[in-house]
């Protein structure tokens, strides 16, 4: 079953904002062109918690930061139909393979929580690829039990013990392993040639338990590498006002980036 709230606002389609000049997407970049139009979407957390049975839902109207990345992604792969729609079927099926383990809705704990095993998914399923495994050599492990040390952060969790035991062995199973990153310190303030407009960006965590703290998608504005995300401060979804080293910089508990590739689709 599909909960929809799709298009309620009207989205803007701009190429400048918050005063700066917005670099034009290049060749390729269909995912940029699609996060473009949710600029000004509200910021709104937890849209997907109180969802008991779990159950698939859509709501474009409010986002935060990873499911802005999942609504765009999903419909970046959709294939365009002759009147330049998409089927909402088509955008269903692939925001559950994106949003679950293995694309299967089996409760709670098939919602893929953590970006490592997102990332680990999306790369199996062939939708995604992860661009800093083959260009970055810094490497940082996995050390994932964050939901399980505060379940009572999780409204799906605080009663439910039986859930977080299950949660805690996807996290044992996901720790130990390494992935490679970028770290703030290496990065430079124009970017690499390697990170493309309309790639996601995770930001990596020195939090405890914790892999990634935030995700947007690379735009790069007069030259300089910068994150349009859902902004939880600004509350809504803008392109920043600095570039994205010097978002790093600002905030001591983040570390670095992983950079990852929407894959075209051939065939379904």
């Amino acid at each position: 079953m599909i909960r929809i709230r799709k298009y309620g606002l009207v989205l803007t389609l701009l190429l400048v904002a918050v005063g700066q000049t917005v670099a034009q997407p290049k060749e390729g970049s269909k995912m940029l062109n699609i996060a473009m139009r949710y600029l000004d979407v509200p910021y709104v957390a937890h849209t997907l918690e109180g969802n008991e049975p779990e159950e698939l839902v859509v709501n474009c109207d409010e986002v935060d930061c990873t499911t802005l990345v999942e609504y765009v992604l999903a419909e970046s792969l959709c294939p365009t139909q002759p009147n330049g729609d998409i089927s909402e079927s088509t955008f269903g099926e692939y925001l559950q393979r994106i949003r679950y383990r293995n694309g299967e809705i089996r409760g709670y704990e098939s919602r893929l929580h953590y970006i490592a095993e997102w990332i680990n998914n999306g790369v199996k399923q062939g939708f995604i690829e992860d661009v800093t495994e083959a260009r970055s050599p810094e490497t940082q492990k996995l050390q994932l039990s964050y939901m399980s040390d505060h379940p009572q952060l999780y409204s799906a969790l605080a009663n439910h013990p039986e859930r977080v035991a299950v949660i805690r062995q996807i996290e044992q199973a996901l720790s130990g392993y390494s992935f490679h990153y970028v770290s703030k310190e290496t990065l430079p303030i124009h970017g690499f040639s390697w990170i493309q407009n309309g790639d996601i960006i995770a930001i990596t965590t020195n939090i405890q338990g914790l892999d990634v703290a935030h995700l947007g998608i690379a735009i790069y504005v007069e030259g300089k590498l910068s994150l349009l995300h859902a902004s939880s401060s600004e509350k809504k979804v803008v392109v920043s006002k600095v570039a994205l080293k010097q978002m790093l910089a600002s905030n001591s508990r983040w570390t670095g980036i992983r950079v990852l590739r929407m894959k075209e689709q051939t065939s379904r």
